[in-house]
């Protein structure tokens, strides 16, 4: 478990750009790749590998993800549709992306919405679910060691890593696949709503 802590660490999952970290004046597409680097870059597997790059954010606009931008710069507002995106497409297709922020991104651009609130709520379910994911490592952990252990393999400890790899895949698949039907059913919800309009 020691291990995994340090990995955690390492990770720094409690990384999060707030509300309070987003400037107050607009971006331009440097700055806004520059802020989520800075963030989220500790997290990085290697040096090569980019948080998020000009081609990404371009296509985010041109796959209508975005609401429109303006004189090439990004409001408050984009910076926080980039990081729904951010954190959604790590499980979700783009397409699955578009449709769950599609309403949202329509509440925006007509003003019903307080994408502050709306931000704020997301940035405090995310720090509990850290703390959540945190705990629940200790008997993930304990269930692989046990795994290793019936084995009787010489190389106990590459068991053990084998079991917990085996494990955390498992339990992203199951999410990633529950995520993926509960963006049907948003499909589903908007065609029903459609139909009776």
């Amino acid at each position: 478990m020691e291990q995994l802590e340090e990995l955690l660490a390492l990770l720094d999952f409690k990384e999060m750009i707030e509300r309070e970290d987003i400037p107050k004046i607009d971006l331009y597409m440097d700055q806004v790749t520059q802020l989520f680097e800075g963030t989220y870059g500790s997290g990085k597997r290697n040096e090569k590998e980019k948080i998020l790059t000009k081609t990404m954010i371009n296509n985010y606009a041109k796959d209508d993800l975005l609401f429109p931008i303006k004189n090439k710069k990004y409001s408050k507002e984009h910076i926080m549709f980039i990081q729904f995106i951010y954190q959604l497409k790590g499980s979700l297709s783009i397409n699955d992306v578009r449709t769950v922020l599609e309403k949202l991104n329509r509440a925006v651009e007509e003003e019903t919405v307080n994408l502050d609130k709306v931000y704020d709520q997301y940035v405090s379910l995310m720090t509990k679910q850290v703390e959540d994911f945190t705990a629940a490592l200790t008997p993930l952990s304990e269930e692989a060691d046990e795994a290793a252990k019936r084995m009787d393999h010489q190389d106990s400890s590459y068991m053990r890593q084998l079991y917990l790899i085996f494990s955390l895949v498992h339990h992203s698949n199951m999410y990633r696949k529950l995520a993926e039907r509960l963006t049907d059913q948003l499909v589903e919800l908007e065609q029903d709503n459609s139909e009776k309009n």
